[in-house]
């Protein structure tokens, strides 16, 4: 997708995102999400304005790393993080959003000293989800700050089945830790569900389908 089609669609988030009726007047950040995308997708973000592009993928991230190197955007790692695939990627990521148990909170400590995280929340309940329990969001950190690292704030992902109305119990807990923790981001919020996180109180949201169309099959 060219870079003036995805400024179309970037501007359509925004309009979006302003629609919402909120309590909060802090402005919401989009993260770019180029996951199944090649280096083109990355370029035409870029071009069309978007500051922050997420990856989930330590490889596909690595085979991007020309493009990135080359027009600089800050790199979201979005993806469930494996501590062993920390080194790989360490020099490119520029905010790590799924730190979730202390192994890879250590890891990326040890890897990337100071990086900016987040700490990912499963407020959904759901087995085998990314993220801790909204309980232990607190000592992760805890020990992501004695670690040395800088935490920003919390991330969530809604819930895999149901309407996008679904998501918001779970995003509202999110929010009211981020406020309890005195934390500044609240990373939640898709291409389908972005209305309510924003609603919620997101201070950033990940799309992928609303700016470059549906991701190709992997």
């Amino acid at each position: 997708m060219s870079a003036p089609d995805v400024a179309e669609r970037l501007a359509a988030v925004h309009a979006r995102i302003a629609a919402v009726e909120r309590p909060f007047t802090h402005a919401v950040d989009v993260v770019a999400v180029t996951k199944g995308f090649t280096s083109a997708a990355v370029r035409s973000a870029v071009f069309a304005g978007c500051t922050a592009v997420g990856e989930n993928y330590a490889q596909e991230l690595l085979t991007k790393r020309d493009v990135l190197t080359e027009l600089q955007p800050s790199v979201h790692f979005i993806g469930r993080l494996q501590s062993n695939k920390v080194r790989s990627i360490a020099a490119l990521v520029s905010l790590w959003e799924t730190l979730d148990r202390p192994s890879v909170i250590k890891e990326v400590a040890k890897r990337a000293p100071g990086a900016r995280v987040l700490i990912q929340v499963n407020a959904t309940g759901e087995a085998g989800k990314g993220g801790c329990d909204p309980a232990e969001a607190g000592e992760l950190v805890t020990l992501a700050r004695a670690e040395g690292l800088v935490v920003e704030g919390l991330m969530t992902v809604g819930p895999t089945d149901g309407t996008p109305a679904d998501a918001e119990p779970g995003f509202r807990v999110v929010r009211a830790l981020v406020d309890e923790l005195g934390l500044a981001t609240c990373s939640m919020g898709m291409t389908a569900d972005l209305d309510v996180a924003v609603a919620a109180g997101a201070t950033q949201v990940r799309v992928g389908t609303a700016l470059f169309g549906p991701r190709p099959a992997r």
